[in-house]
């Protein structure tokens, strides 16, 4: 590089990237919460009907990146191509995050990749629900994967600064059985949106042929069973006398109950009152905090010793 480039340009490129290494974990921070934050501006675009506003993909419309705008119909194509530009401010934090993570912590260095390249996977299936009108069969995996980031991104904010796990029984079975209601009631919360009022352009768009009270209620049901056994595992890691100090593993339990106990409450409020798009909103913002706080409290709970067997 210094053949081709003068020693002030190689001063600067190292210059930024021993700027971007001073502040990997703001970088990884800041995925987690851009990663949270396309799920939000992705469930404007279905509550706003504009998942169409761009007819095509990975141009807007034929011919064009960005949309056409008219006096008579600017705000849908506004809104999806908004969403469309997050992609991009992703990239850039998932490419910040990487070049941190690859720079301070080599055994880290793939696992640092997996946002960004979660954001192009992501791109590409949020084109394909675009050409096939967003059925809801790809709209949801779409949801899901944006939410499995989340949840990614946030073991990796952990795992880069080495948060100190609990050091009580192990309990493995445990924390793998919440894991698995997490993804039952996220996979079913996809489906009950997909049946639903919100599942995509209101004039192209199909529902799954679900009934949507129906799928509601499993929902719900897996809500409750995700619950009941958060609510056994915290007994037992408080009944647990072998740990020492555990603030941070208390504190991981705690957000995760009061962020699942006002998902719930909106959840139950946007069921009764008729899915308005204010609550609905607000639901998906709580989607990205309840995957965060899952993922952290898994990670926490899990004994930072390597015999972690129940």
């Amino acid at each position: 590089m210094s053949a081709t480039l003068s020693p002030a340009l190689v001063r600067a490129y190292t210059r930024a990237l021993d700027w971007i290494t001073a502040h990997t974990r703001g970088f990884l921070i800041a995925n987690i919460v851009t990663q949270a934050g396309i799920i939000v501006t992705g469930g404007v675009v279905r509550l706003t009907g504009s998942g169409l506003g761009c007819s095509t993909w990975p141009q807007c419309e034929p011919g064009r990146f960005t949309p056409e705008f008219h006096p008579e119909q600017w705000f849908h194509p506004a809104i999806e191509f908004g969403n469309r530009t997050l992609t991009f401010v992703l990239m850039v934090v998932a490419l910040g995050a990487a070049i941190g993570v690859w720079r301070s912590r080599p055994e880290l260095r793939w696992w640092g990749m997996v946002p960004g390249f979660g954001v192009i996977v992501q791109a590409v299936v949020g084109g394909i629900t675009v050409l096939v009108d967003l059925h809801p069969l790809v709209v949801a995996p779409h949801l899901l994967l944006s939410v499995a980031l989340v949840w990614y991104s946030t073991w990796l904010a952990l795992t880069y600064r080495n948060a100190p796990r609990r050091a009580g029984t192990p309990v493995v079975w445990h924390r793998r059985l919440l894991s698995v209601l997490v993804g039952v009631l996220l996979f079913l919360g996809a489906l009950t949106t997909g049946a639903g009022p919100h599942s995509g352009d209101a004039e192209a768009t199909e529902r799954l042929a679900l009934d949507p009270e129906l799928i509601a209620r499993a929902h719900a049901a897996a809500v409750w069973a995700f619950i009941l056994v958060f609510v056994v595992l915290v007994w037992r890691v408080r009944a647990d006398r072998s740990i020492g100090a555990r603030d941070e593993v208390r504190r991981s339990w705690v957000v995760l109950a009061i962020v699942t106990a006002a998902q719930g409450a909106v959840g139950y409020v946007q069921y009764f009152t008729g899915l308005p798009e204010a609550v609905v909103a607000l639901h998906l913002v709580g989607i990205g905090a309840f995957a965060a706080a899952a993922s952290a409290a898994n990670y926490l709970l899990t004994a930072g010793s390597t015999a972690d067997l129940d």
